[in-house]
């Protein structure tokens, strides 16, 4: 396609229409493995309480309720992330503005780590003490 310039529209991966600061991964897969790799490298303990939670990864954050309801998530699949029916909580990241808040691939995997121990730590009622207890930190 190209625009009313008749110039032809960057495509999702060229480098000059990535921004200038953050990290990106190269694909949504490559994005979901990061997501798999910082939650499989959390504590044990902390592990346990994302049995029953659903992970699902978005692109960006909705604007309205509308957009709530057609927003296209995808689960995530792997040993400790993973779509399950019975889950009663869903845990949604989404990756570009995690993606515009990490400078590095390490930078990125810490930042996943910390909001996902975050929204956990929020919804199970887990204090600072009890995070450090269980070997956040």
């Amino acid at each position: 396609m190209s625009d009313r310039h008749a110039r032809h529209r960057r495509s999702p991966t060229d480098r000059r229409r990535r921004p200038v600061d953050g990290y990106r991964a190269a694909s949504a897969d490559r994005f979901d493995r990061l997501v798999d790799d910082a939650v499989s490298g959390l504590p044990e303990p902390l592990l346990r309480y994302l049995e029953d939670v659903e992970v699902a990864v978005t692109e960006v954050p909705p604007v309205s309720d509308e957009e709530v309801a057609l927003a296209s998530m995808r689960s995530l699949r792997g040993p400790r992330a993973r779509r399950r029916t019975t889950a009663t909580v869903r845990l949604t990241l989404f990756r570009r503005p995690l993606e515009a808040r990490a400078h590095s691939r390490a930078d990125l995997l810490e930042l996943i780590q910390l909001v996902v121990v975050d929204h956990l730590a929020d919804h199970f009622g887990i204090d600072d003490d009890r995070l450090d207890d269980l070997g956040w930190r």
